[in-house]
């Protein structure tokens, strides 16, 4: 179940609430009862597996250095 998360603008509290999406937009009350809440913007970030995902200055898995497959391992 996905997890959504709320601030209070009463006390300033953020919280996280799980709910069915189709209710992600219904009012949430915060941990201390207060009812003027609004729900945050959540960002979230997912890898692909395709090279364009990593950044630039991120070692690629396997890489190591040395220049060779595998970090020089099977050259010789």
């Amino acid at each position: 179940m996905p997890r959504y998360e709320y601030r209070c603008r009463t006390c300033g509290d953020t919280f996280e609430l799980s709910r069915p999406m189709a209710e992600s937009s219904a009012p949430a009350d915060c941990p201390a009862g207060h009812d003027d809440t609004v729900k945050l913007l959540s960002t979230v970030a997912v890898a692909t597996g395709g090279s364009s995902s990593a950044p630039a200055s991120a070692p690629r898995a396997g890489g190591g250095g040395g220049g060779g497959c595998c970090g020089g391992g099977c050259c010789g």
